[in-house]
């Protein structure tokens, strides 16, 4: 309570005239400094407290005006109100933390006349403009009425001093009641100043009335609202006793019959079952109706059907993470070779909930930038990659990692928006969606939820289940995710979401917005051996009951199905291969001829699985000119291609394509061509040199090609072609090429190169500006390769062609 002293008393008289023309001005945030009233301020820029300490060594008087903008921390001369408040500084506390608290009390009222200066502190002259009294019968009538309606305020303050409103009814200086009941009855800062602006004591009085019949209004009805809502509880509180009542004489009668029980069972597992506000409502809706219905109604099951899905639903139950750092990082490891940046992503998920989780860091606090509060702040995973590379598996070693349970929902070929929310409960024979079947199976709101082969969903007239995805996969609305069968809102965002998917390409970009993407990219030849040696062959003996001593693979014997008998990024393949091998070997030993010899070699190998499935013919294709080798990305890895060229009699220009390219792909084959034709004399070649068809297969016809990769392949191609000199057979390039000749980036260069060395080339020609991307390819991989960077055609023709064969010499008579 802000105290006061009278204002006719001969200490403001005193005050009053020592107050100078000039004074230091200090302004005030969200606070309307009155007159005659005694008030705290709490003083914290250095500004402010020089401003104090000098006055407090000087007459103590000071001006106080509020800011127009309470957001700025060090207001300027047009930042303030030009009306405020004489005030003198009765007492000064100083802080540890060096702030100041000020107790002062307002003397009179003054308007700003001149600024003086705004160094080190603002200063103004000024001229006093103490208020109006016309004490005439209006006045007298608004000093009554205003006693009355502050009274009855302060019958709705809380904790409102009955003394504070015995000496207001009594008061009968018409200013100290203005000011005081203004500064008592939380008057809004903007209220206060308008009423220290008017010069009339009747203005003031009468838009203090209005202020305070608004604020009564309110209180009043808010007052109501408290009053009904004591008066439902109390309702509710009877009508429990009374059916606690009914339901003990029917047990006395024995009067008690099976649907009373039913109900009173599910009455008991809806409180119990720790649903939501919304939830319980209207679970309790649906089994007042179901208490009503006869057991013979169709609809009787209907109900029961959608109250035993509330129930069943986790809306509470949650397993307690494993935050241990090093225990993760052994799961991780045990299961999966390699994979640093996924492993690295998880590790960081868990530092940070052990440290929010240490740390008593409340995810209520919060809030963005507009100061609104943040709902979830999950993260949602994609690993992106070829196939058999362990996106799949890597889910459930992430669970483990967690202590988490683990559930997976394949989303491959899926068309129907209601498959993931579910019909709507007027249908016959309606369900909820596969988002919430899954999280009821689980049993614990907080699984590691896997939706594989996210870029394999369609739409078609049934919906766009992509779409309902977003909701799903944001952090911020998934919170109050609504199955269309459950029509109440489910928290989602303890879920940790993790997708899986070959290529982004087929992803909704606003549904890939919502992922944070994690490359998975193929293995090596040396990480596939490493695979195998670790987890693919003792898998295969576990499932084909073999012992260790009974099989035992040789590192080349693993070379040879690696390079002979698969062609891929990921080991699934590979796994096949070892498994048929050990199926082999558990028949000999199911025959019991004998002891089989169980130590797989590179001959034993081939004996088993049979003539070897690929070649690669590097150095036979590209013997003759006109074939080059290129590299090539798919969504299931990186692929070695052949561009060949070949020329013949017809009109001129005339170009072929075959090899079912796509548009991007074909406009690369004749900006290869138009270069080749307008660079001729610098490539030393005729003029006449593309003169006929000119045709460019890509073998594979069958397999759809497309993208600009393939433009420095083309023309080498075609060099090679017009020049008779054949490519190197180690060589292996990609680049887009421009019509002047300059060579252009390209992505997916980690898994070409990997596609490169299984195929055993040893130069591989890349643009220039890729080099960045060498660094995240395996280090032996490199130091295996050859990377010849290059920015122009004509460094790639340099060193992909062979030397042209010198002519031999005439042979004399």
């Amino acid at each position: 309570m802000i105290s006061w002293l009278d204002s006719q008393g001969s200490e403001m008289e005193e005050l009053r005239k020592l107050i100078p023309e000039e004074l230091p001005i200090l302004p005030l945030r969200n606070t309307v400094a009155l007159p005659y009233l005694v008030m705290p301020l709490a003083v914290g820029i250095p500004r402010s407290i020089k401003l104090i300490e000098d006055v407090e060594k000087g007459n103590r008087l000071l001006g106080l005006v509020m800011m127009t903008d309470p957001a700025i921390e060090t207001p300027t001369k047009e930042q303030v109100y030009t009306v405020g408040t004489v005030a003198v500084v009765h007492r000064l506390m100083r802080g540890d933390d060096g702030t100041l608290t000020v107790f002062i009390q307002g003397i009179e009222r003054f308007r700003i006349k001149e600024w003086t200066t705004e160094e080190p502190y603002l200063k103004a002259k000024i001229d006093l403009i103490p208020d109006i009294a016309e004490n005439n019968i209006i006045e007298e009538a608004l000093r009554r009425n205003l006693i009355d309606v502050a009274t009855q305020l302060a019958q709705l303050i809380p904790q409102f001093p009955d003394e504070a409103l015995q000496f207001i009814q009594q008061l009968h200086d018409h200013r100290l009641l203005v000011y005081l009941v203004a500064s008592n009855m939380r008057v809004e800062a903007q209220d206060a100043q308008r009423i220290l602006e008017m010069d009339k004591l009747v203005d003031k009085m009468e838009h203090l009335v209005k202020v305070l019949t608004r604020e009564l209004e309110v209180r009043q009805i808010g007052q109501r609202i408290q009053e009904k809502a004591k008066e439902e509880i109390n309702k509710n509180q009877r009508e429990y006793y009374l059916r606690q009542q009914l339901d003990a004489i029917r047990r006395e009668l024995g009067e008690s019959d099976e649907g009373s029980r039913e109900v009173e069972e599910y009455r008991k597992k809806i409180e119990e079952s720790g649903m939501s506000e919304e939830a319980q409502s209207e679970a309790q809706r649906e089994l007042a109706r179901l208490e009503k219905m006869p057991p013979q109604a169709a609809e009787y099951w209907v109900i029961k059907t959608y109250l035993d899905w509330l129930i069943s639903l986790p809306w509470q139950a949650v397993t307690e993470d494993n935050l241990e750092i090093e225990h993760a990082r052994t799961v991780l490891d045990e299961d999966h070779y390699d994979l640093k940046d996924v492993k690295e992503r998880i590790l960081e998920f868990l530092a940070v909930r052990k440290l929010r989780k240490e740390r008593n860091f409340d995810d209520s606090d919060l809030t963005d930038l507009q100061g609104r509060k943040v709902e979830g702040t999950g993260a949602i995973l994609a690993f992106v990659g070829p196939p058999g590379v362990g996106k799949t598996s890597l889910g459930q070693s992430i669970a483990r990692a967690l202590d988490r349970k683990f559930t997976r929902m394949s989303l491959g070929g899926m068309r129907d928006e209601a498959e993931f929310r579910g019909h709507r409960r007027t249908y016959i024979g309606a369900m909820p969606g596969r988002i919430m079947q899954a999280i009821k199976r689980v049993g614990v709101k907080n699984p590691v939820f896997m939706l594989d082969e996210v870029d394999k969903i369609g739409n078609d007239w049934r919906g766009d289940p992509s779409s309902a995805l977003l909701e799903v996969l944001d952090p911020q609305q998934n919170h109050a995710f609504r199955d269309h069968y459950l029509d109440v809102d489910f928290d989602l965002s303890k879920v940790l979401f993790i997708c899986t998917a070959n290529t982004t390409a087929t992803i909704p970009a606003p549904l890939l917005d919502r992922m944070e993407i994690i490359e998975i990219d193929g293995y090596t030849e040396y990480e596939k051996v490493h695979i195998a040696q670790e987890y693919l062959v003792p898998r295969q003996l576990k499932i084909n009951g073999l012992l260790e001593q009974e099989v035992t693979f040789a590192e080349a014997a693993l070379r040879t199905i690696i390079r002979d008998y698969t062609r891929e990024a990921g080991v699934r393949q590979l796994e096949r291969g070892i498994g048929k091998i050990c199926r082999k070997i558990a028949t000999l030993v199911a025959e019991g001829e004998g002891q089989p010899d169980g130590h797989i070699t590179p001959e034993r190998t081939r004996e088993l699985l049979g003539k070897p499935r690929y070649h690669f013919e590097a150095a036979l294709r590209t013997e003759r000119p006109g074939v080059a080798t290129g590299l090539a990305w798919t969504p299931t890895g990186g692929e070695v291609l052949f561009v060949e060229a070949a020329t013949m009699p017809g009109n001129d220009g005339n170009l072929i394509l075959t090899g079912h390219l796509g548009d991007v792909m074909s406009e690369s084959a004749r900006i290869a061509l138009s270069y080749v034709e307008s660079h001729f004399k610098e490539l030393g070649l005729d003029e006449s040199c593309c003169k006929g068809k000119i045709h460019l297969h890509v073998p594979s016809g069958a397999v759809p090609k497309d993208g600009p990769s393939a433009g420095i392949t083309m023309v080498t191609a075609l060099v090679s072609l017009l020049t008779g000199r054949p490519v190197r057979p180690d060589v292996g390039m990609t680049g887009e090429v421009t019509l002047q000749g300059q060579v252009l980036p390209i992505g997916g260069l980690k898994l070409k190169v990997l596609a490169a060395h299984r195929a055993g080339l040893k130069t591989i020609i890349i643009p220039e500006l890729n080099e960045i991307d060498l660094d995240d390819l395996p280090q032996e991989v490199r130091d295996e390769l050859n990377f010849v960077l290059v920015k122009d055609v004509r460094q790639v023709l340099e060193h992909a062609l062979q030397p042209p064969e010198e002519e031999a010499p005439a042979s004399e008579a």
